[in-house]
């Protein structure tokens, strides 16, 4: 299969700056964050080192169901770019707004998402669904820190 770098690099740019927009505009309550009761405590390095991990695996997933030749790959497309809106609106809401209930709900939605997405990719290439699943387990692992953190700061 023949790279179209340039297609390639957009994907991942787009992925990148979508994903974490709010991320680093909410930053700036972290004084907040970090006066939270937690049911554990991760180094604060391990986020970015992770997401960073992520998006790389999301945009290589991407960029193969945009270079495949499937009628399907535009709701698959469609899909990817919700859930990654839906993903980076997570951050507002939890970092920027401190809504840590709403923003429980809205992982939930988001899990939905990304399995949707999951599968949708599979059916057009099944590695393009394989390289999504990291991602799927840390956006549930993230819900279970969100649902602890409101339990546990009510």
């Amino acid at each position: 299969m023949k790279i179209y770098w340039k297609s390639f690099i957009i994907i991942t740019i787009i992925t990148f700056v979508v994903g974490s927009f709010f991320e680093i505009i909410s930053m700036n309550n972290m004084e907040t964050y970090n006066g939270l009761i937690k049911p554990f405590s991760i180094p604060g390095i391990v986020f970015p080192i992770v997401w960073s991990i992520l998006y790389l695996l999301m945009s290589i997933s991407c960029y193969i169901i945009y270079e495949s030749n499937n009628i399907n790959k535009k709701i698959a497309l469609i899909i990817y770019f919700v859930q990654l809106i839906i993903n980076s609106l997570w951050s507002l809401l939890f970092f920027g707004f401190n809504l840590y209930l709403i923003s429980f709900l809205w992982i939930l939605l988001l899990i939905v998402f990304v399995i949707i997405m999951i599968v949708k990719f599979y059916k057009i290439n099944k590695l393009s669904g394989l390289l999504q699943i990291p991602y799927l387990l840390w956006t549930i692992f993230a819900g279970y820190l969100n649902f602890m953190i409101y339990i546990l700061n009510r």
